[in-house]
C-alpha cells in the first residue's frame, strides 16, 4: 500500500514517538510510506533510517495554495492509495488537494473529544469536509463524540489507539531530594498544561480532605499550573508546604516514575492523555475522570479508579484509599502495566490502522 502522511514532528521526541512509530512499523511491514513534514524535525533521521521517504514541505497556513498545488502535482505523478492527515492544518490542505483524485482515500486523525460542530463553518475545512473518506480516532470516547457530528461517513469513523513500547519509559525515578520531597513521601502527580478543561482546581480542592495524610505530597507539572487561583487553593488546603508547582519539565517520565499515583482530573476534551499511558508503562495506577479515553483502560478498583468530573471529594477518597494501602497500590500499578503491554503496542496500532485503510479501499471497489 502507498501511504502519504502529513504531520508535524517539531515537538519533543517523547511526544511524537507514539505516532511516528506506527508509520515505521508500517514501513517495516513492506508498505511504501512517505511523510510530508519539516526536514529539521528530530524524528526525520529515524524515518529515513527505516526506509521512509521524507518530503520537506509543511503548509504555512490552514489554506496554503502552495501546498495544495504541490500535493496535486505529487498525486499526478506518484501512486498513492491513502493520504493520512494528522492535524487541522494538514487536513484542510489535503482535502482540497484530493478533489478530483477519486482513487485516493483521505483519512483524518482526531485526538480530542468535542470541538467539531455542524454549525461551525471551519469544521467543513477539516473532518466535515466532503472529501474526507474516513476518520481515525485516538479513543472510543472521541469516536463516539465524532459520530454525533458527521452524517455521511458514520461507518467510516473508528478508533485506532496510538501504540507504545514499554521500553521507551524505563527510566530512573527523579531524585526526590532535589525536589525537596522526603524519600518516604507518598507522591501524587498531575501533569497538564493547565487550561480550565484540565480540572486541576478540583484536584487542589481535594487537598482539603487530604491534609491529614502527613506523608502525602502533590506534584503539579506543566505550564500554567501556578496561576493565582491555583496558588490560592493550595494556600487554603492546609498542606501548602506539600504542594509542589514544578512548572514545565522535560523529565516527565522520571517524575512519574518517582510518584505513587497519577491523577487526571479533566472535565472535558480529553482523547487519551499520553501521561496516562506513561503511568501505565511505569506501573503507576491512575485516578481518571469519566471524560475522554483513559477510562477505557481502567479496570475499576483493579488497575485504577474512574471518578466523576468536577468531584473533588471522589478524588480525595480514592487518593486516601491508595495512600492507606501501599501494597495494593503497587499491585494495581502492575495490572495497569500489563494492560498497556497487551492492548497498547505499536505493532497492534499499526495493524489496526492498516486494517482501517484496507477497509476504506475495499469499500470503494
Amino acid at each position: 500500500m502507498n501511504i502519504l502522511v502529513l504531520s508535524s514532528y517539531n515537538d519533543a521526541w517523547n511526544s511524537v514517538r507514539p505516532e511516528a512509530e506506527i508509520f515505521i512499523a508500517l514501513a517495516k511491514a513492506g508498505h511504501n510510506v512517505t511523510i510530508l513534514t519539516q526536514e529539521d524535525a528530530a524524528y526525520v533521521q529515524r524515518f529515513k533510517a527505516n526506509d521512509i521517504t521524507v518530503i520537506d514541505h509543511y503548509p504555512k497556513r490552514k489554506i496554503c495554495l502552495k501546498t495544495i498545488k504541490y500535493l496535486r502535482a505529487l498525486f499526478a505523478k506518484q501512486p498513492i492509495d491513502i493520504v493520512y492527515a494528522m492535524n487541522s492544518r494538514t487536513i484542510a490542505n489535503a482535502a482540497f488537494a484530493c478533489i478530483g483524485f477519486d482513487s485516493i482515500k483521505l483519512v483524518t486523525y482526531r485526538g480530542t473529544v468535542g470541538g467539531v460542530y455542524r454549525l461551525d463553518p471551519s469544521a467543513y475545512l477539516t473532518h466535515l469536509h466532503p472529501r474526507v473518506d474516513g476518520i481515525a480516532c485516538v479513543s472510543n470516547a472521541v469516536e463516539k463524540d465524532l459520530k454525533t457530528r458527521v452524517w455521511r461517513i458514520k461507518d467510516k469513523v473508528t478508533t485506532v489507539y496510538k501504540g507504545h513500547d514499554i521500553a521507551w519509559y524505563q527510566t530512573k525515578p527523579a531524585c526526590r531530594e532535589r525536589l525537596h520531597i522526603p524519600e518516604d513521601a507518598f507522591c501524587v502527580i498531575c501533569i497538564a498544561n493547565a487550561r480550565p478543561s484540565k480540572g486541576v482546581a478540583y484536584l487542589l480542592e481535594s487537598a482539603k480532605q487530604l491534609r491529614g495524610l502527613n506523608r502525602l505530597h502533590l506534584l503539579l507539572v506543566g505550564r500554567n499550573m501556578d496561576t493565582e487561583a491555583h496558588k490560592q487553593l493550595a494556600n487554603d488546603s492546609g498542606m501548602v508546604e506539600r504542594i509542589h508547582f514544578l512548572g514545565y519539565r522535560d523529565d516527565v517520565p522520571a517524575l512519574i516514575a518517582a510518584s505513587n499515583v497519577q491523577v487526571q482530573p479533566s472535565i472535558s476534551g480529553e482523547g487519551l492523555p499520553k501521561t496516562f499511558v506513561e503511568a501505565m508503562a511505569m506501573a503507576i495506577p491512575s485516578i481518571v475522570t469519566t471524560t475522554g479515553g483513559a477510562k477505557e483502560f481502567i479496570d475499576e478498583a483493579q488497575s485504577g479508579f474512574v471518578v466523576p468530573t468536577r468531584d473533588s471529594y471522589a478524588i480525595s477518597e480514592k487518593i486516601k484509599f491508595l495512600y492507606k494501602r501501599p501494597e495494593q497500590c503497587q499491585t494495581m500499578g502492575n495490572l495497569a502495566q500489563a494492560k498497556m503491554i497487551k492492548d497498547l503496542s505499536s505493532q497492534k496500532s499499526a495493524s489496526d490502522l492498516l486494517s482501517f485503510f484496507q477497509y476504506l479501499m475495499q469499500a470503494s471497489s
